[in-house]
C-alpha cells in the first residue's frame, strides 16, 4: 500500500497512473509552504470534484490537532495541486459552515471513515476548497 513520501514519489513519477486510484478512491498531491520552516511539503490526499473545485478533508484520522498540511495552509493559503499529470496553483479555504454539510456528504461518499474519525475528536474537522488560481 502507498502512503506518504513512497506515494509522493511515485505519483510524480507516473503522473498519476499510481497512486491516483487508491483504495477505491482518488488521491492528489498537495503542496503547501511550512509555516515555519518556508520549506514546501507534499502531501497525498483523498480528494472529489466539486464543480471546478477540489475538496479535501483535514481529518488526521481523528486526531485532536489539525494535520500540518492543515495548519500550514492556515498561514499560506497559495498551493500547488496535483491531479494525474495537472499541476497546478491553488488557493485553500475553508468551507464555510453553510458549504460543510454538502460537502462532508461527498467526502463521506468517497471514504465512509471520515464520519469515523469525526466521532473520535471534539476538533470540528475541515472541509477544505481548493480553487485553481486564475492565469
Amino acid at each position: 500500500m502507498l502512503y506518504g513520501k513512497e506515494h509522493v514519489d511515485r505519483y510524480r513519477a507516473t503522473d498519476g497512473k499510481e497512486g491516483h486510484d487508491w483504495n477505491d478512491t482518488t488521491v492528489l498531491l498537495l503542496t503547501t509552504t511550512g509555516r515555519t520552516s518556508g520549506r514546501k511539503y507534499t502531501t497525498p490526499l483523498i480528494y472529489q470534484k466539486h464543480g471546478d473545485d477540489y475538496v479535501i478533508v483535514a481529518s488526521k484520522g481523528g486526531d485532536p490537532q489539525a494535520p500540518d498540511w492543515y495548519r500550514n495552509l492556515e498561514a499560506d493559503p497559495d498551493v500547488e495541486v496535483q491531479v494525474m499529470g495537472d499541476r497546478f496553483p491553488a488557493r485553500a479555504r475553508t468551507a464555510s459552515p453553510e458549504e460543510k454539510p454538502e460537502l462532508w456528504r461527498l467526502m463521506t461518499a468517497t471514504w465512509p471513515q471520515y464520519d469515523e474519525y469525526q466521532a473520535k475528536t471534539d476538533r470540528e474537522i475541515p472541509v477544505v476548497v481548493l480553487e485553481r488560481a486564475a492565469g
